[in-house]
């Protein structure tokens, strides 16, 4: 059964995600941290990182962009993950918002490329 989400952009988030957002904002993977330092920290537009949409915590939000970006490791590519990340995506779009994955492979290989991809988005 599909679920249905209003197209509005969610402002709240589960307060008992709050200090799991905290530690994963202090222990970043290196491609987080890459991406984080060398591109997005100060970018033009504001992003936040390990932020809290609905019930899940995303690894970077654009709040002007309606733009999501995931860094995915290798949990992600199980059965499980596929599944809970198929779902997680769903909810995000339902809010109006764009998801963008990229694997650890893809930031450490093609760094630039993951930037431009984003600025193209960001462009759309």
């Amino acid at each position: 059964m599909t679920m249905k989400y209003n197209k509005r952009l969610f402002t709240g988030y589960d307060k008992k995600l709050k200090s799991r957002a905290d530690e994963l904002r202090k222990n970043m993977t290196q491609q987080e941290w890459n991406l984080w330092y060398f591109y997005l920290r100060n970018h033009r537009l504001k992003w936040y990182r390990q932020r809290i949409i609905d019930r899940f915590i995303v690894d970077f939000y654009c709040h002007a962009a309606k733009l999501v970006i995931e860094i995915d490791g290798k949990q992600h590519y199980t059965d499980q993950g596929i599944v809970y990340d198929t779902e997680r995506t769903q909810v995000l779009q339902g809010y109006g918002l764009k998801v963008l994955r990229y694997t650890n492979q893809q930031v450490v290989d093609n760094f630039q490329d993951v930037c431009w991809d984003i600025e193209r988005n960001l462009q759309q």
